[in-house]
């Protein structure tokens, strides 16, 4: 990089047109998108680019184009969900004010990626990287944070990533049978067809990394199991790895129950978003009063995500934190 009086200035190597191309996106769809987001401008020639803007906000968008064009020499086409993801980092960088681009560069490259049968998923920012350091070196894991950060979808990648290395014998996907609005009564068929729906995510998350015809193997062999949180009452789990999900919606009971059935060799990952909490008023969650009790066991780890983390559409963050921001004018009020 090179910084002028008005611009900073990048170089990418090697000078490829598909590449620039598949990185600039149609009618540079991909570099309008970066601008918006980051509130800079950027015009290039070729290869070479020029950023006006903030100095922070200039190496920010720096740092990502030299990420995306990496990027675009593994994969064939870029989507703006794929910059989304990327500027994710990229606003993180703009907090740490990263003076580098080749320091972003290798914070995200040496962090390795978890291997699945349909391809390689990466951790995106601090947050999701630190999480799934933590699923890889804890028996027991807790992720809170709201909805569109990766969580369910992260654990359920390292879990295929174990599986598909024989370091377990089995999946189990769990979530309490608890939900907003109608009961599961209401609805037709029995228990299995009942939970099926709110099992959905975590179906849609296995089908990707494994493929439809795999799963539906694996389950009729009972190599994965999804479950109601009531099924797991009176089991230990050995060579299992196990996750919870949406556990925001346990009661203390039942969290003491599941956290008591991990046997030798399984590993276990608890996700909530105490947000939204669907429990009876007046019951208090099993996830926030887990959190109370644990947070001082030094083998327990806990990883809190923020709006920041967000990785659905821009504007799921903004209404993240538009309802966080409401709840406190409530709570001074």
């Amino acid at each position: 990089m090179n910084t002028s009086a008005n611009a900073l200035t990048i170089t990418l190597e090697p000078n490829d047109a598909r590449r620039l191309a598949c990185l600039c996106g149609q009618f540079d769809q991909h570099l309008r998108q970066i601008e918006q987001r980051l509130n800079v401008e950027i015009r290039n020639r070729g290869n070479i680019f020029a950023l006006y803007g903030e100095p922070t906000s200039a190496r920010a968008a720096g740092n990502l184009l030299v990420n995306l064009y990496q990027e675009t020499g593994s994969e064939e086409h870029l989507t703006p969900d794929t910059v989304h993801l990327f500027l994710q980092q990229s606003d993180m960088e703009l907090r740490m004010d990263l003076p580098a681009a080749n320091n972003a560069t290798s914070n995200v490259e040496s962090f390795a990626v978890i291997r699945t049968k349909k391809g390689n998923i990466k951790p995106r920012g601090g947050n999701q990287q630190r999480y799934v350091r933590a699923i890889q070196t804890h028996d027991v894991n807790f992720g809170l944070g709201p909805a569109g950060t990766g969580k369910t979808y992260l654990a359920v990648a390292c879990a295929v990533e174990s599986l598909l290395r024989d370091e377990v014998e089995r999946i189990l996907l769990v979530r309490p049978a608890v939900e907003a609005g109608e009961k599961l009564g209401f609805l037709p068929g029995d228990l299995s067809q009942k939970v099926d729906p709110y099992l959905r995510p975590l179906y849609d998350a296995l089908y990707e990394m494994l493929g439809v015809e795999t799963v539906g193997k694996l389950i009729e062999r009972g190599v994965i199991e999804i479950a109601p949180l009531a099924y797991m009452r009176g089991r230990t789990l050995n060579n299992a790895y196990i996750i919870l999900d949406e556990s925001q919606n346990t009661t203390r009971e039942q969290m003491k129950m599941f956290l008591t059935r991990i046997g030798f060799g399984s590993t276990a990952v608890i996700n909530g978003d105490s947000s939204q909490i669907d429990l009876p008023r007046g019951t208090k969650s099993g996830l926030m009063h887990a959190c109370e009790v644990l947070e001082g066991v030094e083998d327990i780890s806990f990883t809190y995500f923020k709006a920041k983390d967000v990785v659905r559409h821009p504007l799921v963050q903004q209404i993240v934190e538009a309802y966080d921001a409401h709840e406190s004018r409530q709570q001074d009020d």
